[in-house]
């Protein structure tokens, strides 16, 4: 099975704050609550680091093809926009005229940025990762082998992941089925990676990876969104794809 190029979640009513979200009454509503606070802290931070790097006019600096912080900021609400239809109904409610509604922006704007419904569900899936890759760089890993280090990021994965189901099946049964190349499983891998073989003065990346050890670790994701999968159908419980996914990595990574 191809990897597919996941989600920390974060609440439909954050990802759209000036619209309401539908079904937010329904029972389980609140458990996004937590997720919804690190999207906002991650959103205040990309805020933060544009200004940063932007003269006083909000204007990008040097670089030409830079965009402006109107315009990331703009993407940013149509792609919690986005989240936030797919956090309730799944890709099938990401319609695109809903998404451009709920987002505040013009039908044309909305295609502009992301040509297809695909598009959207690639950008969702990117800034969960960043949400993920955030997390492990305050807190890396601190397992004494690579089993252990690639079995805590897998598991932070999977915790962020159930906080919405609805969007978590949604993505990832979409990314299993898509035409289009996707980031998640290469991102996956060099996060498996990188934790893997984050030792004193040594630091395993993509680039200075084995073919075999890249192998491995994708393979290890693999065996995870197929657990994930079965979790999200209710097949597993969170023990049971934690204890699989850690014997996967014992036999895998054994060689890191």
């Amino acid at each position: 099975m191809r990897v597919p190029r996941t989600t920390i979640g974060a609440s439909a009513a954050t990802r759209a704050p000036h619209a309401s979200a539908p079904g937010s009454s329904r029972p389980g509503a609140a458990k996004g609550s937590s997720g919804a606070a690190k999207r906002s802290s991650g959103a205040a931070k990309d805020a933060s680091g544009s200004q940063g790097s932007q003269g006083s006019q909000g204007e990008p600096a040097a670089s030409g093809g830079a965009r402006s912080r109107s315009q990331l900021q703009r993407r940013k609400r149509i792609v919690q926009a986005a989240a936030a239809l797919a956090s309730r109904g799944g890709v099938e409610a990401m319609q695109m005229r809903t998404v451009a509604e709920r987002a505040g922006v013009a039908l044309g704007t909305l295609y502009r940025y992301f040509p297809s419904k695909m598009d959207l569900v690639v950008a969702v899936v990117s800034e969960e990762l960043d949400l993920l890759e955030g997390s492990i760089e305050r807190r890396p890993p601190s397992a004494a082998t690579a089993a252990g280090r690639a079995v805590d990021v897998l598991m932070r994965a999977t915790r962020g992941l159930m906080r919405e189901p609805e969007l978590a099946d949604a993505l990832i049964r979409s990314l299993i089925m898509a035409e289009v190349d996707t980031p998640f499983g290469d991102r996956m891998t060099g996060l498996l990676l990188r934790a893997a073989g984050d030792r004193p003065g040594e630091r395993l990346t993509p680039e200075t990876a084995t073919e075999e050890q890249a192998i491995l670790a994708g393979s290890l994701g693999s065996v995870w969104v197929q657990e994930l999968l079965e979790m999200l159908r209710g097949r597993r419980t969170h023990e049971q794809v934690q204890r699989r996914v850690e014997i996967a990595a014992d036999r895998l990574l054994a060689g890191f």
